[in-house]
């Protein structure tokens, strides 16, 4: 069975979109994923098809409903679905290369698109909903972040990357550094060139170039991923991974 995956949200026209095109949109029309998309609205149950309404307590926006939005998710999701239900939001975990690797690895996933100032807490909670977010900043709904969420699941599917070892050897990958500096032909551009050692031939050399020059850029751009790298080596008794695994 391929990977599934379903989105609920108020605008399904934004779907597919990107995911429709290059490695994923190849994968997608050759079956190796597929991809929902349901509108929210489809579940109101007034003349207005309302989705939200003033938040208890008081204060600026909009609340989406907790009845509407469970109505949605138990279309989607059939009694013994294991697929995680996830909603996309500014407060949630951070999605990180870890994450995205156990959900390529399981059946797929539903994405829950918020909008307006947040979702009714109730419905998160009966739910089980798993809240992410893919960075510290507001976008203006939930849905960008799930086509962020959805590419960086798909292309580590089988037969979707043409390199099985192209998923390892970059930035985020199985230590955690970013990735080192890549270059190609040809060999001078406006008086810059590419490194010696890369066109040395000696493939252990090239592979210590590499490394060190991924440590160097983790600690100098990501502390954070540098500290959590040093803790991981720490905890490994020190021991390092494959040289080029950056």
């Amino acid at each position: 069975m391929s990977w599934r995956a379903s989105v609920l949200t108020l605008f399904p026209e934004m779907f597919p979109g990107p995911l429709g095109v290059s490695l994923a949109g190849r994968a997608l029309r050759e079956g190796l994923w597929s991809l929902e998309a349901h509108d929210i609205r489809a579940f109101a149950t007034d003349r207005h098809r309302s989705v939200d309404d003033t938040p208890a307590g008081g204060g600026a926006g909009m609340v989406m409903r907790a009845d509407v939005l469970d109505a949605a998710i138990g279309s989607v999701m059939a009694e013994g679905d294991a697929r995680p239900l996830i909603c996309l939001t500014p407060r949630g975990r951070l999605l990180d290369q870890a994450m995205v690797r156990s959900l390529a690895a399981g059946p797929g996933c539903v994405l829950l698109c918020g909008r307006y100032e947040g979702i009714d807490q109730r419905v998160i909670e009966a739910r089980g909903m798993v809240e992410l977010s893919i960075g510290d900043y507001v976008l203006s709904g939930g849905e960008t972040a799930a086509l962020v969420l959805l590419d960086a699941c798909v292309r580590l599917l089988p037969g979707v990357m043409g390199a099985a070892e192209s998923a390892a050897e970059e930035s985020h990958g199985a230590e955690g550094l970013l990735e080192y500096p890549h270059y190609t032909r040809p060999t001078q551009w406006q008086g810059r060139a590419i490194p010696a050692v890369l066109l040395s031939g000696h493939h252990a050399e090239i592979a210590r170039w590499r490394r060190e020059q991924a440590e160097k850029i983790t600690k100098e751009r990501r502390p954070d991923l540098w500290a959590r790298h040093e803790a991981k080596q720490r905890g490994a008794g020190g021991m390092d991974g494959h040289p080029a695994a950056a």
